[in-house]
């Protein structure tokens, strides 16, 4: 009976915090009928803020750790957060009835971490006086952005092949439906979106305030300016975003089982690839054991800062309701529910 009282409060929690909080507020507003909107131009400026806030609070967390001892453990978290949305495209995004591009895009979110629930792991552990590495806050945008940009890239594919496969040119020079795209149209494909990927606002945002927060010094304007503006800005973002998933919210009625399932059993699964690949980091580096739970939490987590945002500006056409809701309803109270689990698992296999 105590872990049933434990899961509702953890979902009673998640539901209080801002980010779904303002998202089930904009839903609201829009069942209602209210004329509440943000003109364009000010939403595109809000994303621009936050997502070079998140590329330069990475960027800090990057410089200022050892960079040898950084250098494993960075590289399997991105190849952790690859690989969570590769499973998210062979598995929910190909369930039946739904949407490839909303499949990838919450693969996308739960590849990507979440800074709440990977604070939640530090603390359970400091609690447990279980040391950990100083540096495990900087392995987040590797593992963060591989993901997100993965989604991103495979949802434009997927889309283009799409729209490439119900074209043909006939002998006349007139387009119809019904073509296909062999490999050299796919490398043009694959070429073009890579560019069209990097090029664009959301993921040149998040990528300049990285790399400014890794060269440059701009702690001081960070503090001053980004830092105290990110939580409202946030929250105005998620009342956007759940006005527009309310106006899709019927699209997922048939398919919502999907991604309930995907939201309990993803965080477990991504939660025992990351332990996986931390246990082969603390094999070859001695990585320590702390350290491989918190890859496994970061693994576990879905974003609920970096990724609704790129996201969105990147990819709207993606439905929100499927993305947020799936990620931070479900995903989130599950994965801080399975840390001990992890905890346990690291004390039985390498012990502290």
């Amino acid at each position: 009976m105590d872990i049933v009282f434990t899961i509702l409060g953890t979902l009673v929690e998640q539901f209080q915090k801002p980010t779904l909080a303002f998202l089930i507020g904009g839903m609201l507003l829009a069942a209602l009928g209210s004329k509440f909107e943000i003109p364009d131009p000010v939403y595109k400026f809000i994303v621009i803020l936050l997502l070079l806030k998140v590329g330069m609070g990475a960027g800090i967390s990057v410089r200022e750790a050892n960079f040898v001892e950084l250098a494993v453990p960075a590289i399997g978290a991105a190849a952790v957060g690859i690989g969570i949305v590769f499973l998210g495209r062979f598995t929910l995004a190909r369930w039946k009835g739904v949407s490839q591009i909303d499949g990838l895009a919450t693969a996308g979110l739960f590849g990507a971490v979440s800074a709440s629930t990977l604070a939640a792991g530090m603390a359970i552990l400091d609690d447990g006086a279980i040391p950990y590495e100083g540096f495990i806050g900087a392995l987040y945008p590797f593992m963060d952005i591989a993901a997100l940009v993965t989604a991103i890239v495979m949802a434009k594919m997927s889309a283009a092949r799409k729209a490439a496969s119900n074209v043909t040119v006939n002998a006349d020079g007139t387009m119809a439906g019904g073509g296909g795209s062999g490999p050299v149209l796919e490398d043009g494909l694959l070429r073009g979106i890579l560019v069209d990927t990097f090029r664009s606002p959301a993921i040149s945002a998040l990528l300049v305030g990285l790399a400014l927060g890794v060269m440059a010094k701009p702690d001081s304007v960070y503090q001053s300016f980004y830092e105290p503006l990110f939580r409202g800005l946030l929250s105005i973002l998620m009342l956007i975003m759940g006005m527009e998933a309310w106006a899709r919210f019927a699209e997922l009625r048939k398919v919502a089982h999907a991604y309930i399932l995907y939201g309990i059993a993803a965080p477990i699964v991504h939660g025992l690839i990351g332990f996986g690949v931390g246990y082969v980091a603390h094999q070859l580096t001695g990585f320590s054991a702390g350290g491989v739970v918190l890859l496994s939490v970061m693994a576990a987590s879905s974003s609920d800062i970096s990724g609704p945002p790129t996201l969105r500006g990147a990819l709207p056409e993606a439905n929100p309701s499927a993305y947020v809701g799936t990620s931070t309803g479900i995903g989130t109270p599950v994965a801080i529910l399975s840390i001990p689990m992890f905890i346990a698992l690291a004390e039985v296999l390498i012990g502290w």
